[in-house]
């Protein structure tokens, strides 16, 4: 048998039965882009550990079909764990007698820094999302105060929304799948979460409730959005603005920054962001923390 062979068979009884659509496009994606023209065609017991590992160099090197240079560390590692579980599968099934990347060494992986935007950008992109033609935008200041995720805001129902406790809560996620936009429950237990939603949103969000002809918060002439297309539509208005670009994930990172810096514990910024635990919230935002507490210190010194 073919490790192309094989790709097929674990992709389509092993992950698509278990994992989420997502997880299954995106292991397709890789195998399909890099894992089979470069793996395929090798026969069950052909792999070694090294021709693994100078797959594994060939990403980092060149695997980057869009543009010169290879893939990013994290993408170049989560190829490299398809490729960890596709053989450990292949060896419990019997195609192989061991499996050879057991022992496969993954490039450092990255964190990727946090961009927010400044205090003076967030006021014009919000005044500009209020006063857009299309209601949809107004989910830009939502994210802005509730740090929801992209594919959490597109899936928001008015079901999801209780205005009178003033808190909506997180149930479900959306993505862009090969056959169109693809809702499901949260990746982890920790996403699923009930956020409270500040005191000046809430006349915001009735009066966008009373004109909406919708299920979802987020619509265009009553439809629900797709994640490209609100992307462009976010950039589009940034461009419009004269801010430099930054991704719609930039918005969750400027409620977390302005959310640190009003004095909200670690702890439960973390649960409002869905993060598994208050560590991770405090390794990403640790620069934020400590920009504030300086900043704090010099307002101290001065006024001492």
């Amino acid at each position: 048998m073919k490790y192309e062979d094989w790709l097929a068979v674990w992709l389509e009884s092993y992950v698509r039965p278990s994992a989420k659509a997502r997880t299954y496009e995106r292991y397709a994606s890789l195998i399909r882009l890099h894992i089979a023209p470069r793996l395929g065609a090798y026969d069950a017991d052909g792999l070694t550990p090294a021709v693994l590992q100078s797959f594994a160099a060939s990403l980092s090197a060149g695997g980057n079909l869009r543009a010169d240079g290879g893939l990013s560390p994290n993408t170049v590692s989560v190829a490299l764990s398809v490729v960890k579980n596709f053989l450990r599968a292949a060896r419990l099934a019997g195609v192989v007698q061991t499996s050879p990347a057991e022992h496969l060494v993954h490039p450092r992986r990255t964190e990727r820094p946090v961009e927010c935007f400044t205090l003076a950008e967030q006021k014009k992109i919000e005044r500009a999302a209020l006063s857009y033609k299309k209601e949809k935008m107004r989910g830009v200041v939502l994210c802005l105060y509730t740090g929801l995720r992209l594919g959490e805001l597109l899936a928001l129902t008015w079901a999801d929304v209780d205005l009178k406790k003033g808190v909506l809560t997180v149930a479900a996620s959306c993505h862009d799948g090969r056959g169109g936009r693809v809702t499901e429950a949260p990746k982890t237990p920790s996403s699923r979460r009930v956020i409270p939603l500040p005191k000046q949103l809430l006349p915001l969000l009735r009066a966008w409730k009373k004109g909406s002809a919708s299920p979802c918060l987020v619509a265009e002439d009553g439809n629900p959005v797709s994640v490209r297309s609100y992307q462009r539509s976010f950039q589009l208005l940034l461009r419009r603005l004269h801010i430099p670009h930054r991704g719609f994930h930039a918005l969750r990172h400027t409620f977390a920054t302005r959310a640190l810096e009003c004095g909200m514990d670690v702890k439960t910024l973390s649960e409002i962001l869905g993060h598994k635990n208050a560590t991770i919230t405090l390794n990403r935002y640790a620069h934020s923390l400590l920009e504030h507490k300086a900043s704090m210190m010099n307002r101290l010194g001065k006024l001492l």
